[in-house]
């Protein structure tokens, strides 16, 4: 089951930038056995697994041992990535749950129906591939809206992250009757694609998963 990068740099050109480039949205892996849903989150872009072409996976491979019966449907995969300044690029982490480790990656659209990802270990040995779109951007939803205003004094920790090791702490509860904007209701179609909640979606708002939800600035 996927979730890591190529042995090599992916080098991709496509037609197409019509549109401003957005990495939110779902996204099929170079593979085509997951989808990443990427959303903005807590100011930053963060990605999970939104399906699974064989479902009930696990992060069998996860070096803490008590996480490795967890499902990897809902399962962080980009982790709290920035905005670079002057660029349409964000950079932070990647779970390659291959290896149960974490590497630093960017991210990078390519016109509106590419994702090109690169992953690099100690700055150097980088590989790449670039996932193809599946499903619209997604807007800003407010839960999402919730989680940017979130107080960095909340004690909030990320949890069942490796290398990230911290107490849990309680999420904020979320707002009553919080319309899903991720993969239900209200997202309109793009031609030719199926939206999440075509797919039997069953992740919802990924800004209210609680390794996300818990993520402290």
């Amino acid at each position: 089951m996927y979730y890591g990068l190529g042995c090599g740099v992916v080098l991709t050109t496509t037609l197409g930038t019509a549109f401003a480039a957005d990495p939110t949205g779902d996204w099929k892996v170079a593979d085509e056995v997951a989808n990443i849903r990427v959303a903005e989150c807590n100011g930053s872009m963060w990605g999970v697994v939104a399906w699974e072409k064989t479902p009930g996976g696990r992060d069998k491979n996860n070096p803490d041992v008590s996480l490795q019966s967890r499902p990897t449907l809902g399962m962080p995969i980009l982790l709290d990535m920035k905005k670079k300044p002057g660029v349409e690029q964000w950079e932070g982490q990647v779970y390659n749950a291959k290896d149960g480790k974490l590497y630093s990656s960017t991210i990078k659209p390519i016109g509106s129906d590419q994702l090109e990802i690169q992953g690099c270990v100690l700055g150097f040995l980088c590989g790449g591939e670039t996932w193809t779109r599946v499903a619209p951007p997604i807007p800003s939803s407010p839960s999402n809206s919730m989680a940017k205003g979130m107080s960095k004094s909340g004690g909030i920790k990320t949890t069942g992250l490796p290398g990230q090791p911290g107490p849990k702490a309680v999420a904020p509860p979320p707002p009553p009757a919080v319309p899903r904007t991720t993969g239900s209701t209200g997202q309109k179609a793009v031609p030719g694609q199926k939206t999440a909640a075509a797919s039997g979606d069953v992740v919802g708002d990924i800004c209210l998963l609680p390794d996300i939800a818990r993520f402290a600035h």
